[in-house]
């Protein structure tokens, strides 16, 4: 499964990014995929690898490119607790500073990269995103309506736009929350929003975990969270970025 490191021209510099794709000498469908905060590392790339292995090509980009290279913050082996909050208080400037403006320009040059890509299929593509990420996925999604087929998003604020920023979306949808971002009163707010802009979606409190339960190299990881990630992203993919000959999915 090879990675590529990537320069993605933007109008405010390149943004550094990875890809990862199966090598087999086959065009396949594309998926954006964002970063929660901490960025590309290797929890990132495994995540990448593992979606890549199911027949995808997978383009991971820098998500705050204009304050230098990846790693703007040097990370430990394990985000633990006791680290934590001082690594919070480092990328939230940065996090605070990706204003929508630069979001929905980021995302105009991420997916004219993505579908120009000679390893990437003709037709729409996926965003999915994790944390923050899942936040620039949902406002991908709602800017490109005829691009984007399908958008996923775990623990992620996903309504910090308000319920008008569903407006724009024709994709499927799943996202997926932590028991400890959302309560169910939340989750029926949320889904009355999405049913009224007439978004196709699910929308669904993960059992038992709490943010960041995808990233494997945290405290919050949870096997059982990450396993019911992949039964739903899988599916959502192969429903929506299907080219006649199916991607080529691998059972994990």
């Amino acid at each position: 499964m090879p990675t590529t490191t990537l320069l993605i021209p933007t109008t405010d510099g390149r943004a550094d990014a990875f890809a990862a794709f199966p090598d087999d000498g086959e065009r396949h469908p594309g998926v954006l995929m964002y970063a929660d905060g901490f960025g590309l590392r290797p929890a990132l790339r495994e995540l990448a690898h593992d979606l890549a292995r199911h027949g995808y090509y997978v383009l991971v980009p820098h998500l705050f490119h204009r304050h230098g290279p990846a790693p703007l913050v040097e990370l430990p082996e394990h985000i633990g607790e006791e680290v934590r909050p001082a690594l919070m208080a480092r990328v939230m400037p940065l996090i605070e500073a990706h204003t929508a403006e630069r979001a929905r320009s980021d995302a105009d040059a991420y997916l004219g990269f993505l579908t120009a890509r000679p390893e990437v299929a003709a037709g729409p593509v996926a965003v999915t995103g994790y944390c923050i990420g899942g936040l620039l996925a949902m406002r991908t999604a709602a800017a490109h309506p005829g691009r984007v087929a399908a958008l996923a998003a775990f623990h992620a604020p996903v309504g910090a736009d308000g319920p008008d920023a569903f407006a724009g979306i024709t994709a499927e949808v799943h996202f997926g929350h932590a028991e400890s971002d959302l309560t169910p009163e939340a989750l029926d707010e949320l889904d009355r929003a999405l049913v009224a802009a007439n978004v196709d979606h699910t929308s669904e409190i993960y059992p038992g975990t709490v943010h960041g339960f995808t990233m494997s190299d945290t405290d919050a990881f949870d096997p059982a969270g990450l396993r019911r990630h992949w039964d739903r992203l899988l599916p959502l993919l192969d429903r929506t970025l299907s080219d006649g000959r199916g991607p080529g999915t691998k059972q994990r």
